[in-house]
């Protein structure tokens, strides 16, 4: 297999090298990233709560807003 790499390594031009190059350190780093990710359910659902709340007011605003250009447009 390292051979069937080399072989189409010699092949590649720089620009193509050094996307290479850039795949394999993501590949080396990949194993950390994915470990790191756990998720705290707990913090998830103040989260959910707190952007759920976001979400309301801002509906609430923009429902306003709406009818005002609504009676704006007549």
């Amino acid at each position: 297999m390292k051979d069937l790499i080399q072989q189409e390594l010699e092949q590649l031009d720089l620009e193509q090298l050094k996307q290479v190059f850039k795949f394999i350190a993501f590949l080396k780093l990949r194993p950390r990233l994915v470990t790191n990710l756990t998720v705290d359910e707990t913090n998830l659902a103040v989260l959910y709560s707190e952007f759920a709340e976001a979400d309301q007011e801002l509906a609430k605003l923009g429902m306003s807003e709406y009818a005002e250009l609504l009676i704006n447009e007549d």
